[in-house]
């Protein structure tokens, strides 16, 4: 989102608490076929997630709508492919994956859209069909909130809910975590309940 051009390195800052993504990333990472191809939607900065899957040797592709997020991560991690781009309308040319990952990028869409969106990359996977995604907990739909100074609108369901839109996208829910991460320090709060879902493709 065009928002996080004026968050840019404050985000590497303050994202410390990182070991679920991480541990997500390398769920991933044990299930792939040599030569695999991931895709990470809204791929911020590039740290962990594209940095982990290229230190692991995998291809990853990285898509993201803010230019300068896109260069951070062309910075931080060169192997990977960078583009410009609207999770919401992928680029054909693209091509297919082995895996789909989507660390709280989701959460910038609607409902709606998140919904769309886990469908429409359902039909670009191959081979293992893997997708790891984590959203906030809550009961929201493109609520607006102020993050590291800027403002965003952000979507949210429980865990049981998200999990039935990820099944509902045509997937096979094979692990969901609740989780309880320390927040920044700018947040009016100082834990967010996370959800964490690892999922197949169905067939």
């Amino acid at each position: 989102m065009v928002a996080f051009d004026a968050i840019g390195e404050r985000y590497v800052k303050e994202r410390e608490e990182l070991s679920e993504q991480l541990r997500a990333g390398q769920w991933v990472i044990d299930r792939l076929p040599a030569g695999a191809r991931v895709l990470d939607l809204g791929c911020g900065t590039g740290f962990p997630t594209a940095e982990q899957f290229a230190a692991a040797g995998v291809e990853v592709v990285g898509v993201d709508e803010s230019p300068r997020m896109l260069e951070l991560t062309a910075r931080r991690v060169p192997s990977a492919r960078v583009e410009r781009g609207d999770m919401r309308s992928l680029d054909p040319g693209l091509g297919d994956f082995d895996a789909v990952t989507a660390f709280f990028s989701l959460l910038m869409l609607t409902r709606a859209e998140v919904a769309e969106v886990l469908a429409a990359v359902r039909g670009r996977l191959r081979g293992p069909g893997l997708l790891a995604v984590a959203m906030v907990q809550g009961d929201f739909d493109a609520e607006p909130i102020t993050f590291l100074g800027t403002e965003i609108r952000v979507s949210a369901w429980s865990p049981q809910e998200f999990g039935e839109v990820v099944e509902a996208a045509g997937f096979t829910v094979e692990e969901l975590r609740d989780v309880r991460v320390e927040c920044e320090t700018d947040r009016p709060y100082q834990v967010e309940p996370q959800v964490f879902v690892y999922a197949r493709a169905g067939r």
